[in-house]
């Protein structure tokens, strides 16, 4: 078996989670500036076996409020697809996962500064993403 990668993908930063080669336990990765994101995925695959890349992606019943957000996304996850065409790239539902990061993080005690830590928001909502995910294979 080979891991399945999470992503949260933002204009600026992504945020990276992977499970274990079982897919049983998942980890948050460092977060990567999306310019160079699509390169460390790459590199990544190149080292360990993927047999699943799950993309958080705001299923919105309305219209986009960030158009710029949404052409973006789909072109990443239209180059994911036509990188690794033998490797599925699912897309799950992350419309709630950042206040559920932030609300996590609150929880576990971090403290504020912690918390309005960017890069820690973006990991774990990837991690998220991912949790979420497995609960539904």
């Amino acid at each position: 078996m080979g891991r399945i990668l999470g992503i949260d993908f933002g204009l600026k930063r992504t945020g990276l989670s992977v499970t274990d080669p079982e897919q049983i336990i998942v980890q948050g990765m460092d977060t990567q500036d999306s310019a160079l994101v699509f390169e460390f995925i790459i590199n990544y695959a190149k080292r360990e076996k993927l047999d699943e890349i799950v993309v958080g992606y705001p299923f919105i019943e309305s219209a986009w409020g960030d158009r710029r957000f949404k052409e973006k996304l789909d072109q990443f996850i239209q180059d994911l697809k036509n990188s690794f065409p033998e490797i599925p790239v699912t897309l799950h539902d992350e419309r709630n996962t950042s206040m559920d990061a932030r609300q996590l993080m609150s929880q576990i005690g971090l403290k504020k500064h912690q918390r309005r830590d960017k890069a820690l928001l973006d990991r774990t909502s990837a991690i998220l993403i991912l949790q979420e995910y497995l609960g539904h294979i």
